[in-house]
């Protein structure tokens, strides 16, 4: 039985077996029959791994028919392949409330959103390892200071500890990506909200980012008039998430610019 990749999914199947091992390995011993999704499978390249494990009561959510078809053709034992969209289905519904991990070879045109989603059920997510562009696995993972520190890795590292794990070359799938792809694993850090207005962490960390040239005197000035002196001369980049959760506790103090 064969599966077309098709590009209006952003399919590239995984065809190198030792990446695949490699991407299962890295995650860490759960407890028995801990709740695991893996996003988008595929033809199961990654799916075969994770069935070896004993640790895992595995669930597989799959946009495309003819991958279904394929999962439940090759892994007949294999009774949780769901035709299900990851971004439209009720999470809290599907597991019951439980806490789950999710696992995937993200397709890089919805990655981001896949992240923004995760981070909607947090409370239920003590785990993410997937695979992403590079350059996007590494906006996630970059520390304060660097260049690819940006709105995507404050907001997931509010919530998350996140690793860059390694980086694949294009030739380890079919059909080869015009990219070099990257493997990430985002820990649950102690936060499960913020001590602030979470909708406004985020206005405040997407208007910075947004003129990241600029000082926050100067991109935030559309927010408030008034800014912590020790940060008013930073830029975006420079500051931690601790001092994201403090710009956004001052401005909501000191009030906000009235449009």
């Amino acid at each position: 039985m064969k599966v077309a990749p098709k590009k209006h999914l952003g399919q590239h199947f995984l065809i190198n077996q030792s990446v695949c091992q490699k991407i299962v390995d890295a995650v860490p011993a759960l407890s028995p029959q801990s709740l695991v999704l893996e996003i988008g499978p595929g033809k199961g390249a990654i799916t075969k791994f994770l069935l070896e494990r004993n640790d895992m009561d595995l669930h597989a959510f799959e946009i495309d028919m003819e991958s279904v078809k394929y999962l439940n053709h090759t892994y007949p034992h294999f009774s949780n392949v769901h035709l299900t969209d990851f971004l439209k289905e009720d999470l809290t519904t599907f597991f019951e409330g439980k806490e789950f991990s999710v696992v995937g070879n993200f397709p890089y045109n919805i990655s981001s959103q896949i992240m923004f989603k995760c981070l909607e059920y947090r409370e239920k997510i003590p785990l993410i390892l997937g695979m992403f562009q590079k350059e996007v696995a590494r906006r996630i993972a970059e520390p304060p200071g660097s260049k690819e520190y940006g709105i995507l890795s404050v907001l997931i590292q509010a919530f998350y500890d996140v690793k860059y794990l390694f980086s694949i070359e294009p030739g380890s799938f079919f059909p080869p990506p015009k990219v070099v792809s990257g493997v990430i694993r985002c820990t649950r850090n102690h936060r499960l909200s913020l001590p602030c207005n979470e909708a406004l962490f985020i206005t405040v960390v997407k208007t910075a980012f947004n003129q990241r040239r600029k000082t926050l005197r100067n991109s935030l000035k559309c927010l408030t008039l008034s800014l912590p002196v020790e940060l008013s001369g930073k830029r975006p980049e420079q500051l931690t998430v601790d001092e994201y959760i403090y710009l956004t506790q001052f401005i909501e103090e000191h009030g906000q610019k009235k449009h």
